[in-house]
């Protein structure tokens, strides 16, 4: 019994945090401006280096589709290009 009220305390203080929200509401949130994409699928290429530079770090990280604004099948295709590149040694 004590199992269940631990979980019901854990759930109602988790839905009670303190404001996380910032008392901001969904409507009163700016939205982000959507990143204009200027290629198609096709240049996404593992031979395009200086296209899939632009979407790595310094360090040499894939940057995710919250930064790259990238669909879903473009950042899919774009993840499988950077690892086929650095495979065949033209990317770090």
């Amino acid at each position: 019994m004590e199992r269940i009220r631990h979980r019901a305390l854990a759930v109602t203080c988790a839905r009670n945090d303190g404001g996380a929200d910032n008392g901001r509401t969904r409507e009163n949130r700016t939205p982000r401006p959507k990143p204009k994409i200027d290629f198609t699928i096709d240049a996404l290429d593992f031979k395009n280096t200086n296209l899939l530079k632009q979407f790595v770090t310094d360090q040499g990280r894939i940057l995710p589709p919250k930064y790259t604004g990238l669909p879903a099948h473009y950042q899919r295709r774009l993840t499988t290009a950077i690892k086929r590149a650095r495979q065949m040694l033209l990317m770090k």
